[in-house]
């Protein structure tokens, strides 16, 4: 028997042959009821036409939000975040105060502070004080409405400096907040060499969000080498009740590349994967 943790969609990643804004219906059309997304604006402050057009696609779709990321700076570019930027402060409290909004709306469970990338000019322990600061803010803001902070280890970032669980937690450590959690994306983790056994079996109480896609390549569960069920399952069995993301990169179109999940898990009550 598998495991029986709900599924959802991260309509940033997934879903892109369509337009933002008709993504959260298709998940549901797909069998989905929950979404998540990367921050959909390109400006850490969206206008008010803007921030309810993105509200009322996820509402008219009848998914939740489960999760956001908070403005993480210009992602194509290189930019993993602004957390720990120094002069992008007014920035990252304009996105916390917005996404803070977005989820009282929409119910959202987690947001995802993506740390930021070294910068040459800034000394790294000026930009983890700054972190620091800004996620301890950031925590306040969504302890109002109920919702927990996100701490992510990322690959494919040279200048990220969260690789491991281990450096995700000692910032997680570092705000000293109950809403502030480990968000383990089980592929960056093994992509940079962590032990996800051993992070599973010793850290699932501080695992706030789980997300997945295989290894190499970042597609579907399968076409890789990574033993996601394996290890959903031992997240599982050590507690951890949330959701899993499918965040992977379709290696044709999204419906096409949903063959692997029955229709009946893409809800909340389906059976064993």
């Amino acid at each position: 028997m598998g495991h029986r943790l709900p599924y959802l969609v991260n309509c940033s990643i997934m879903f892109t042959e369509l337009p933002l804004e008709q993504r959260p219906a298709a998940a549901r059309a797909a069998g989905f009821e929950a979404v998540e997304f990367w921050w959909p604006f390109p400006t850490a402050r969206p206008g008010d036409a803007e921030v309810d057009a993105f509200v009322r696609a996820v509402r008219e779709a009848g998914v939740r939000l489960v999760g956001l990321n908070f403005f993480a700076g210009d992602m194509p570019a290189g930019d993993r975040g602004v957390v720990s930027w120094p002069g992008r402060e007014s920035e990252f409290a304009d996105a916390v105060d917005v996404a803070v909004g977005i989820g009282e709306q929409l119910g959202v469970a987690g947001f995802n502070a993506l740390y930021g990338n070294r910068l040459d000019d800034a000394p790294a322990e000026k930009q983890d004080e700054l972190a620091a600061s800004n996620l301890a803010a950031a925590a306040r803001a969504a302890a109002r409405i109920g919702t927990t902070v996100l701490i992510e280890p990322v690959s494919g970032a040279p200048k990220y400096p969260l690789r491991t669980a281990a450096d995700a937690l000692a910032v997680v450590d570092g705000v000293a907040a109950e809403n502030v959690a480990l968000l383990a994306d089980l592929y960056h983790l093994t992509v940079n060499g962590d032990d996800v056994d051993a992070v599973i079996a010793a850290h699932t109480p501080r695992i706030g969000h789980v997300q997945i896609a295989d290894a190499p390549g970042r597609h579907e569960p399968g076409t890789g080498t990574i033993p996601l069920q394996a290890q959903l399952d031992a997240l599982e069995a050590a507690g951890y009740t949330g959701w899993v993301s499918l965040e992977y990169r379709p290696e044709s179109s999204t419906m096409d590349g949903l063959d692997w999940l029955p229709a009946e898990r893409r809800g909340t009550t389906g059976g064993t994967a």
